[in-house]
């Protein structure tokens, strides 16, 4: 009998393990996904922080999963990064785990980080008309 009251406590503990083990997966994956959007319109930590009213340590650790984001910040921070909210949690599997990323998604969040740090407007545009044609043929469309 005092064997099987002692057992409980730990059984009890396993399952408040798991939903907290959800819990920081989704942190992590809700801060990486804050991360991917701020590079992919070129803004620094310190530049986020700013816009979103905290300080660049809170920026730094809400990207690293560190600190939990309240349901009224994760609101402000995708108004601010002109995204929906759901758009933090894509990806984000019902354990708490996130996909990982593809190759090609991996590419496509280079691209937008390199788009945005060329300064000459003339050269952004070459850019994209060469992904449009590209995109284009391999669609076998013919250019516009």
């Amino acid at each position: 009998m005092a064997d099987q009251i002692a057992a409980s406590p730990s059984v009890a503990e396993d399952d408040q393990d798991k939903p907290t083990t959800r819990a920081r997966n989704a942190d992590r994956h809700v801060g990486a996904r804050i991360r991917e959007r701020r590079l992919m319109l070129g803004l620094s930590q310190q530049q986020l922080a700013t816009m979103i009213g905290v300080t660049y340590q809170q920026a730094h650790k809400y990207e690293r999963g560190m600190n939990r984001i309240s349901a009224g910040r994760l609101f402000e921070i995708g108004i601010v990064l002109g995204v929906p909210v759901a758009w933090f949690f894509e990806g984000l599997e019902q354990d708490g785990q996130a996909q990982p990323l593809g190759q090609r998604q991996r590419m496509c969040l280079e691209l937008a980080r390199n788009f945005v740090l060329i300064d000459n407007e003339k050269h952004q545009e070459a850019l994209s008309q060469m992904a449009r044609a590209l995109a284009a043929q391999s669609q076998g469309r013919p250019l516009d």
